[in-house]
């Protein structure tokens, strides 16, 4: 892979802990939350009681559906604000700051790791890649979940090289990934891999007062559109998991 720049963490955290003011950046609904938390158990596989991180865990809404199906759950994410609302909305929930890229965690902690709407914030992924596998024991498996470039919903709104581009709501670090590239990068820090893709993960929030109107119109299509077979590799997110060896 060329070189790529660095992720721009200042920026992340500016973005999030302005978010954490109003508490509204858990942008899927309920079921939707549920349903990644289900594909999170059927691409891993492990069982309760094993120890997952959930990297990019925001104010902990994923930490806390792991917790309750029986994980031993750690969530980390890079703004300080959005740790302490999950704290005081989660009491009792294991939460910390911490940058990905640099994990405060010793080597081979983990049994499973979710990486919560996080791989298409780096411009370059390696790094996260690496510590993801550097956390997880031989044997451990993670789960990362992204916007599909190939969707074009996700790149007519939200690539930058699409005349439709919005940047509203989103960093300036962000960005669609194409699955390929994806499943590159994480074989190459040292995993076996696997792609698969998700439709029908209905949106409650986005930032734009505009696109807010046509969320309903969004949600729809994406449900009746995007879960028929043929269109599988063009749904909107793109499930990115493996296996450490």
């Amino acid at each position: 892979m060329a070189a790529l720049p660095a992720q721009d963490k200042q920026k992340e955290i500016a973005f999030f802990d302005a978010h954490a003011a109003a508490d509204d950046y858990d942008v899927f609904t309920p079921a939707a939350n549920a349903r990644l938390i289900a594909a999170f158990k059927r691409l891993t596989g492990l069982p309760r009681g094993a120890r997952v991180a959930d990297l990019g865990c925001g104010s902990g809404a994923f930490t806390e559906l792991l917790r309750q199906e029986g994980y031993q759950a750690t969530g980390v994410d890079i703004s300080p604000k959005l740790i302490a609302v999950g704290r005081a909305k989660y009491p009792g929930l294991d939460l910390c700051e911490g940058d990905v890229e640099q994990l405060p965690f010793e080597s081979g902690r983990f049994d499973g790791v979710l990486l919560s709407g996080l791989v298409h914030h780096f411009p370059d992924p390696r790094r996260c890649a690496a510590e993801t596998f550097r956390i997880l024991r031989p044997g451990g498996r993670f789960m990362a979940f992204d916007p599909n470039r190939l969707n074009p919903f996700m790149y007519l709104y939200r690539d930058r090289t699409s005349p439709f581009y919005s940047p509203v709501g989103v960093t300036e670090n962000e960005r669609p990934v194409l699955p390929a590239e994806i499943a590159g990068v994480f074989r190459e820090a040292g995993f076996t891999v696997s792609t698969d893709y998700l439709a029908g993960l209905a949106y409650r929030y986005v930032a734009s007062d505009k696109t807010r109107l046509l969320l309903p119109i969004y949600n729809f299509i994406d449900g009746a559109v995007f879960n028929l077979g043929f269109m599988k590799p063009f749904r909107p997110f793109v499930l990115t998991s493996g296996v450490k060896p």
